[in-house]
């Protein structure tokens, strides 16, 4: 049985959905609410499997909700069910934790399938958002940040050591001693204004250096 909170400020879609997925086998809608004003204490109280989630709700909004679930607890799943397939409030939505993104337009089946999808473990979302996701991710990848004035080899030192080379493999890749290598790195270092290996790969990823 796959237990679940309903957050929706309509109270005819509220009750339509709560019909529909109690209505349903393997489904049980332990309470719905209207907003997400009290939305850590019920999430600890009722201990949902899934929350299904609005976006735009009077008091605490659905992209708020999703924030203070996530500073409590990481396991529930969380779907945002709205009529936005916006690119700001998707991105929200994904960067705080939910695991899925459908709209409202979706049909009651498909509808149970996402809800039984997220408990599962997957990332159910509405095709158009799906698309959208993508090409988000695409234009993210396609913009290249600061280079902080690297050399064409002190990249190449970089983007090894984000793919996980040791100093030694760095040395046989690119036919250098490890001396070499390591007066490389500490340039590096020296320029991206980090201490440590995890700092500079973390900030490879961040500012899309290599």
């Amino acid at each position: 049985m796959i237990k679940i909170l309903i957050y929706e400020d309509n109270p005819q879609l509220r009750e339509g959905l709560t019909m529909l997925i109690n209505g349903s086998d393997g489904f049980d809608v332990l309470a719905s609410y209207p907003n997400c004003n009290n939305v850590v204490d019920e999430v600890q109280a009722f201990k949902p499997d899934v929350v299904l989630m609005d976006i735009d709700m009077p008091g605490v909004n659905g992209i708020e909700g999703l924030k203070k679930i996530r500073e409590v607890n990481t396991d529930v799943k969380i779907l945002m069910l709205t009529v936005f397939d916006d690119n700001k409030n998707i991105f929200q939505a994904i960067s705080h934790g939910a695991n899925g993104y459908i709209l409202k337009k979706t049909p009651p089946a498909r509808l149970l399938e996402y809800i039984a999808e997220a408990q599962t473990g997957g990332a159910p979302m509405t095709a158009s958002v799906a698309t959208q996701v993508l090409k988000m991710f695409s234009s993210m990848n396609n913009e290249k940040g600061e280079d902080y004035n690297l050399s064409e080899r002190e990249k190449h030192v970089l983007q090894l050591l984000v793919d996980g080379y040791s100093y030694k493999m760095i040395a046989s890749e690119m036919f250098i001693s490890i001396d070499t290598v390591r007066s490389h790195i500490k340039k590096i270092y020296e320029k991206l204004h980090v201490n440590s290996k995890s700092e500079a790969v973390a900030k490879a990823f961040k500012d899309k250096i290599v």
